[in-house]
């Protein structure tokens, strides 16, 4: 790989699989660039929830909004600016707020793979 520049523009957003709410991530480096690690942008609709098992270890920043992740040790909420990670194995639920939200991901290793 080389070095690059990636911003919203370059992801296409697709609803996140396995749901049919108003969520939708876009991978912008993965396994068919050959890094170790999936990068992408999600996008959140107002007053979605997201129940999952994590496949992989995720990092997720906040860019707009505030999103709230809830897992056996409790809830932690994210606004802009903020980082919430979320280790391979946990059961989550994951609640965008009113005004929904923007993030960006980096997963390890890449989620596509993981969820087989």
């Amino acid at each position: 790989m080389r070095v690059r520049k990636f911003g919203l523009a370059d992801a296409t957003l697709e609803r996140s699989p396995g749901q049919e709410g108003d969520i939708f991530a876009g991978n912008v480096i993965d396994q068919r660039q050959g890094g170790p690690i999936t990068i992408g942008y999600g996008r959140y609709g107002p007053n979605q929830r997201l129940d999952e098992t994590m496949a992989v270890d995720d990092v997720m920043l906040i860019l707009e909004g505030r999103i709230s992740v809830t897992s056996r040790d409790g809830t932690v909420t994210g606004g802009p600016g903020e980082f919430i990670y979320m280790p391979k194995g946990e059961a989550v639920t994951i609640v965008s707020h009113e005004e929904g939200a923007l993030t960006a991901y980096v997963t390890y290793p890449h989620w596509q793979e993981a969820r087989g």
